[in-house]
């Protein structure tokens, strides 16, 4: 595994769009905002050719363009890291036209995105053995105040903070809106972590009592290569030729593989019919644990809840599953470097992950 460079102080943040770009509000004034701040903090800034484009259908320009920005923009001396504007619908179009060998060979840099930008966060680890975050996109850093996720994304991109351990409260209405741009994050749930085990003593059994009835905090600790994003993205992925994952957990099949995923649009039933499709191509052959965070369409239906929609097909690989952690499109959301070696430890409501720049 390749690890870029930390961004270093005064360094220059790139921004692509080979998803949505920030041509409407309220991304275009939250962008505008980070930049300011960007250099309130001493950073120069390169935004990329399509950054205000809308010409393009569910991302920000043609899938040519779009795949030209984003080769163009991680081959270049000019920016130190790479940060996306945003996730969208169709950023599969663009992998036709970025050059992933060389981007493969180049020099690498710190890409940082999620959702839609999974179609390059997981790519860079299983076509190119290359480390990336997913974290949140640019316009994100430009809400008054920061929220700690945002701080600890910053923190990571400079190598300072390589330990997440999640946030109390998460957001379920945001305030952000086109009068309100810059709006901060809106967290007034309490996170529930729920941990689905293997059999042990003072944890939590997969389907079985509950920690309320045996009064013991279920625990966990375990190790292995961390990769994953939206599953929406990656189930679009498989069985194509940018699907290289056998292959890709066999390298690292002495580490294991843990897994981390969320869904954007999908509901119960599609969260289902992802994992067992992914399953069933193989992609879960040497892993140590799955970290799923909270689904934005997770409501029940018919009878069907967004836990046994995971664990009734997973629990047979005898691995941790844990499950509403803070990653993905409910924020707010621990950076993480998929590509890393990282040990997730935790007891109850705790939460640990220590990432490792291990090749």
């Amino acid at each position: 595994m390749k690890y870029p460079a930390f961004l270093p102080p005064g360094g220059t943040i790139g921004f692509v769009a080979p998803s949505f770009g920030c041509n409407m509000e309220p991304y275009r004034s939250a962008f505008d905002h980070a930049l300011d701040i960007w250099a309130q903090k001493g950073y120069r800034t390169l935004p990329g050719p399509n950054t205000y484009a809308g010409e393009g259908i569910g991302i920000s320009n043609t899938p040519q363009l779009c795949g030209k920005e984003l080769t163009d923009g991680y081959l270049s001396a000019d920016s130190d890291i790479l940060i996306s504007y945003g996730g969208g619908e169709l950023m599969c179009e663009i992998l036709d036209h970025v050059d992933f060998e060389a981007v493969s060979n180049a020099k690498p840099k710190w890409y940082m995105g999620y959702s839609d930008n999974t179609n390059f966060t997981f790519l860079l680890n299983t076509l190119c053995d290359t480390a990336s975050i997913y974290g949140p996109c640019a316009p994100a850093f430009g809400m008054e105040p920061w929220h700690q996720s945002l701080e600890d994304a910053y923190r990571l991109l400079t190598g300072e903070k390589m330990i997440q351990t999640g946030y109390e409260l998460y957001e379920t209405e945001s305030l952000k809106d086109e009068e309100h741009p810059l709006a901060p994050y809106n967290p007034t749930q309490p996170r529930q972590i729920h941990a689905f085990l293997p059999a042990q003593a003072g944890t939590q059994m997969l389907h079985g009592q509950d920690q309320e009835s045996t009064g013991a905090e279920p625990s966990w600790n375990f190790s292995g290569r961390l990769t994953g994003g939206c599953l929406d993205c990656l189930v679009n992925l498989a069985g194509t030729q940018y699907d290289r994952v056998s292959a890709f957990a066999d390298t690292y099949k002495d580490d294991g593989i843990i897994w981390f995923l969320e869904a954007c649009d999908l509901n119960v039933y599609a969260i289902r019919r992802a994992l067992w499709e992914l399953d069933h191509a193989g992609w879960f052959s040497h892993v140590k644990g799955f970290l799923f965070g909270r689904p934005l369409n997770g409501e029940e239906l018919f009878g069907l809840d967004h836990f046994h929609a995971v664990t009734d097909l997973l629990e047979k690989y005898r691995v941790p599953i844990l499950m509403d952690l803070d990653i993905g499109h409910l924020p707010p959301m621990m950076p993480l470097i998929s590509g890393s070696y990282a040990t997730v430890s935790g007891k109850g409501q705790q939460i640990s992950i220590e990432m490792r720049c291990l090749t």
